[in-house]
């Protein structure tokens, strides 16, 4: 569903490279170093480079040991106040196949659809500044026509990216994503949470109804970017309960699912009441993917997008689609 456009070891290696690099003319012809490299022996010259690998190796071999001491950051934990509201509120859960696609497909689609495909729900995008399609047809006449058909709805909101999210050796220029700032994660979160609200009235999906928040794949072991997603992530899920909505995440099972689990199991707070995970392995299943524990996100709020980017026809009508499994909160 890509729907969006050490101190001290760096000292004794910068020797190293030094030793190696420069070729500042020394008495005598020889290449040599400025300064004090300049004027070793040959021998001297080795023992200096063979002492600053050694440093070098030393040095890092003690940082890795501390950052290996070092205690993880303590959870994000963020007061919840609308939890409490949304306590009493009827949530709609949806049990089978379903499908998203770019753009809100055309009411004739639906029409065929509905009764020839195998689909009972679909994934629209509602909301959100990365959107990668235009939406004409998204408006609260199509949602009112749409539900009227039988089918069920899950918005979906595609805002900020992860601040690691540009792929190695590519700029962010004006035609990347807008990424989260890590300072302001939460706060952040919160303003992708009251866009999202406002795009859900728009299209008049009331109180009550989820919103998944579309965060795209992003690459894995980068503890910094983990905690601002996850941290973008609880401000988003505290303001939605605050205006009456529920929260929803979707994202790859290697990245954003695998960081909120480890972050649920630490303790953060608020955390979303259902997540939505890319893993295109074929199985419709919501079983978790071996990422998240039993005791995750269970009881009717996982879903699972197990295809993506396939082309289907049902009654006569093709539609370019990503297949998904759910067992999850949708609108109403």
């Amino acid at each position: 569903m890509v729907r969006y456009l050490r101190p001290t070891a760096f000292s004794a290696a910068a020797l190293v490279l030094l030793l190696a690099t420069d070729t500042t003319a020394a008495p005598g012809g020889r290449p040599g170093l400025a300064g004090v490299a300049g004027r070793l022996s040959p021998a001297g010259w080795a023992t200096a480079a063979t002492a600053a690998a050694a440093a070098a190796a030393a040095a890092a071999s003690t940082a890795s040991t501390a950052a290996r001491a070092a205690p993880p950051p303590a959870p994000t934990v963020l007061p919840d106040p609308g939890q409490a509201r949304l306590a009493g509120v009827t949530r709609t859960v949806f049990t089978g196949s379903a499908f998203d696609a770019c753009s809100a497909p055309p009411l004739d689609t639906m029409r065929a659809w509905r009764g020839a495909s195998p689909y009972g729900a679909i994934g629209i995008y509602s909301s959100g500044g990365q959107r990668a399609c235009a939406q004409p047809r998204l408006t609260a006449d199509w949602v009112r026509q749409v539900r009227a058909l039988g089918w069920r709805l899950v918005p979906i909101h595609a805002g900020r990216q992860a601040p690691c999210a540009p792929p190695p050796g590519r700029s962010r220029s004006a035609d990347r994503p807008q990424l989260i700032d890590p300072a302001h994660a939460v706060q952040q979160g919160q303003a992708e949470a009251a866009e999202a609200v406002k795009g859900l009235r728009r299209i008049g999906i009331g109180q009550g109804a989820p919103v998944y928040l579309d965060l795209e794949a992003y690459p894995p072991g980068n503890a910094g970017c983990a905690k601002a997603v996850v941290d973008f992530t609880l401000g988003w899920t505290q303001a939605l309960h605050t205006a009456g909505y529920f929260a929803g995440f979707y994202s790859s099972l290697d990245s954003s699912i695998t960081d909120l689990a480890a972050a649920a199991r630490a303790g953060a707070a608020p955390l979303p009441d259902a997540v939505w995970y890319a893993h295109w392995d074929d199985r419709a299943s919501t079983d978790g993917g071996g990422v998240l524990g039993a005791d995750q996100w269970a009881r009717h709020r996982r879903a699972h997008q197990h295809h993506g980017t396939v082309q289907e026809t049902h009654g006569g009508v093709g539609l370019e689609i990503d297949r998904d499994q759910l067992d999850t909160l949708v609108a109403r």
